[in-house]
């Protein structure tokens, strides 16, 4: 082989080097854009903000002292974080409780030729905004809205559910309950029908079929659609701020006072918003850790 061969392989070995680098890097490039640009440079920004006490220019912990005493020592806060709380369990509770079914339906009685397009008809809201989503529950829920026309129309008593706790439950619930039905779908497909036959043949009754059967199989979906429901539920903003009054605050509107309201404190607001973020970054750890290895035992 001469030297000229010897060079055009070198050039041309590196080449492709080079090609297998810049494909990849060519095709993550334009999320990854906006990822680091529209979430990672102002989360690094928030990061070093919490650092900065108010009316101080040299960093400390003030901040992180500050949202330990908001959480454990105030009164009022304290019932904000549990509010929180209690709205993302009840709406995971019920976003679970309407969206097996759904998706049990979707999945495994529904004909193959119409899943596709059943599915595609559910998760339609998804890609209007949740603030037109938001706005369109007000017109329903108010005392001269959709809701009481109908209920005064059939001859019932109005109700009203609007600025009420009631009504941010409604909200969220129509909000996070395709997510739950997607997650749930994805698991239900996988479901062994050969066991759900067995089980009836051996005389198990529908309840426990499904309590014993059906459940351990699908019980990965189940904790991954409910883990997701909750915190995105928890840390809801839009819903609580329209749908409900001032007894329906929750985290995420104190943190928007932070920075947003008359004795705004940004340096408390990020920290509480780090604190956040750490929370839900722990629980969507342990979620792929051991939600991996159930979907890897489960098949």
């Amino acid at each position: 082989m001469t030297a000229n061969n010897v060079s055009e392989t070198k050039k041309n070995s590196e080449n492709s080097r080079r090609m297998k680098w810049r494909e990849p890097f060519s095709m993550l490039f334009p999320s990854g854009f906006w990822l680091v640009a529209f979430l990672i440079i102002p989360t690094v920004f928030i990061f070093i903000q919490s650092f900065v006490p108010l009316g101080k220019t040299e960093f400390g912990l003030d901040n992180y002292q500050q949202v330990f005493r908001f959480v454990g020592g105030n009164f009022i806060y304290l019932v904000v974080v549990w509010r929180s709380l209690l709205y993302a369990v009840i709406t995971t509770g019920f976003c679970l409780m309407l969206g097996f079914p759904v998706a049990y339906w979707l999945a495994v009685i529904a004909p193959k030729s119409w899943r596709n397009i059943l599915l595609l008809l559910f998760v339609l809201p998804l890609w209007t905004s949740s603030l037109l989503r938001s706005y369109a529950w007000i017109t329903i829920l108010r005392p001269t809205g959709v809701l009481n026309t109908f209920l005064n129309f059939i001859g019932l008593s109005g109700i009203n559910f609007l600025n009420k706790a009631e009504g941010v439950i409604i909200g969220m619930i129509y909000t996070y309950l395709p997510y739950m039905v997607l997650v749930l779908f994805t698991s239900l497909e996988r479901l062994d029908l050969r066991l759900l036959e067995a089980a009836a043949d051996l005389g198990a009754n529908a309840k426990q079929t499904f309590w014993q059967v059906t459940v351990p199989q699908v019980s990965s979906g189940i904790i991954a659609g409910s883990a997701l429901v909750s915190i995105t539920s928890f840390s809801d903003y839009i819903n609580p701020q329209l749908l409900g009054g001032p007894g329906s605050r929750t985290i995420a509107s104190i943190i928007e006072l932070q920075f947003l309201g008359a004795g705004s404190n940004k340096g408390f607001g990020s920290a509480l918003s780090m604190v956040l973020i750490l929370a839900v970054t722990i629980v969507i750890a342990l979620l792929i850790k051991y939600g991996d290895r159930r979907v890897v035992s489960d098949g």
